[in-house]
């Protein structure tokens, strides 16, 4: 039995793992790598193993830096089954055929300019086309469910808590050679509990192994409980200037989460009726695919679908599906709220907000998650004054606010409680999905706290025996 890290090692994005045991192989996710476009074009393009050779695949949630290149591993060979939750292949359903436009048109884009460098054009990782063929390979099971996916391999989900149909993967492994047994957890991304939509992570028991996230390594969000109060001071202070409010923000699970605390917020009278504006079409359609999935909501939201109060709209809502609509809003005068993808500003219709609106004083620009290293959402988090945006420089007057209680990932407390509560030996520990020095606080801590368990930050292409 061995594992090798083929993605999210050493970094954030492109999750990729692969388990091989009784000569089968499984890849335990297949993500996007998101990064500067040439580096991040060259890393997902080829695969560090033939897909033709993989038996099988196994989804832990539908965020593209796990998700995204799987068009890409079925367009090169790979015909096997992808095993997911039912909530997950949904989403996959619009956010890989979203990810395949926006390859399209940024590819345009970028390929003008080398064109005018006398460079060669770069081409689409994958087509909708492929996307829509990639999904008729999804196998979907729910929770707590068992699926032998290999020979000597089964899988049950477990509820991560990080996104709709997020989900733990307990890998049961069974070497025919030498009839040994052992329990693999593969974290997926794990979320922080008490969340406005979702129902808290689930514990595994058992463990033998962990392949374990480390996003938020060394690191500790505010306070859950008083992020709407928060919230409530940085909207009404940037409201009060007449300016406008943008918020990048992921698509999936992040615009709606925000949708249901705005309600909140103006139903009890926290922040004035303003304009909310939802431009991303593929929020809007993931907003439609979460109401399709009450399994995976927390008690209260679930009451709330069944009540007239609908936590994903309002009457001051708009959502926005087309492009020309969208244009209008930039010559718009504020106060007013714009929710729009992406949430780390490399694509979508958030670069258009950013390009008309930085350079305002007047406006607010909000981070409510998580941002990857070298990303345009990373640079202005971090402070810089100057930012490229479609190739070109722009100073940055807006206001930046930045709210981590809101991100889907757990902090180091929190990971260290979801490790705590995780049953079993946990023997043999792999971090993954974080930065560097994030991974090395959390190994550090991990390996203070239990002893008992061999934490190792794992690197791309590294190889071990399970």
């Amino acid at each position: 039995m061995k594992i090798s890290f083929f993605g999210a090692a050493g970094t954030t994005t492109g999750s990729r793992h692969l388990i091989e045991v009784n000569g089968k192989r499984v890849l335990l996710d297949c993500g996007l790598y998101q990064g500067h476009r040439e580096e991040a074009y060259d890393i997902n393009r080829q695969f560090q193993f033939e897909p033709a050779t993989i038996d099988a695949v196994v989804l832990s949630h539908a965020h593209i830096d796990h998700s995204g290149n799987l068009p890409n591993l079925t367009r090169q060979g790979y015909r096997g089954n992808i095993f997911a939750t039912p909530a997950t292949r949904d989403l996959c359903q619009i956010m890989l055929a979203d990810s395949a436009r926006i390859q399209e048109s940024d590819i345009e884009y970028v390929n003008r300019h080398r064109a005018k460098k006398g460079l060669a054009a770069f081409h689409p990782l994958y087509s909708e086309m492929d996307a829509e063929k990639c999904l008729r390979q999804f196998v979907t099971f729910d929770y707590g469910r068992p699926m032998v996916v290999a020979d000597g391999v089964t899988v049950t989900f477990i509820d991560a808590g990080h996104i709709l149909g997020s989900a733990q993967v307990v890998v049961d492994l069974h070497e025919f050679a030498t009839g040994t047994k052992r329990r693999l957890l593969f974290s997926g991304d794990i979320g922080r509990g008490t969340n406005d939509l979702l129902r808290d992570p689930e514990h595994a028991d058992g463990v033998d192994a962990v392949i374990m996230e480390s996003t938020y390594g060394g690191r500790e969000h505010e306070q859950v409980t008083g992020a709407r109060e928060v919230l409530c001071r940085i909207l009404n202070r940037a409201l009060d200037r007449h300016g406008k409010v943008i918020i990048p923000s992921f698509a999936v699970e992040r615009t709606q989460q925000l949708l249901v605390v705005l309600h909140d917020l103006f139903e009890t009278g926290c922040i004035p009726d303003v304009p909310v504006y939802v431009d991303s079409p593929l929020a809007v359609s993931a907003t439609e695919v979460f109401r399709l999935h009450p399994e995976c909501f927390n008690a209260e939201i679930y009451e709330k679908l069944f009540e007239k109060s609908n936590p994903f709209g309002f009457e001051n809502l708009t959502m926005v599906r087309k492009a020309a609509d969208s244009r209008k809003l930039n010559g718009m005068e504020g106060p007013f709220i714009i929710i729009a993808a992406s949430g780390m500003c490399e694509a979508g219709r958030v670069l258009h907000h950013l390009k008309n609106n930085i350079d305002d004083p007047a406006t607010t620009v909000l981070f409510v998650g998580y941002c990857a290293e070298h990303t345009l959402g990373w640079r202005l988090r971090n402070g810089h004054k100057e930012v490229n945006i479609f190739g070109e420089p722009h100073r940055v007057r807006a206001d930046i606010e930045i709210l981590d209680s809101f991100s889907g990932h757990a902090d180091h407390s929190e990971l260290m409680d979801w490790f705590r509560r995780t049953g079993g030996k946990k023997e043999k520990v792999w971090l993954v999905h974080g930065e560097p020095e994030g991974s090395e606080a959390l190994a550090a801590a991990m390996t203070e706290e239990f002893p008992g368990s061999r934490v190792t930050v794992a690197t791309q292409g590294m190889t071990v025996e399970l």
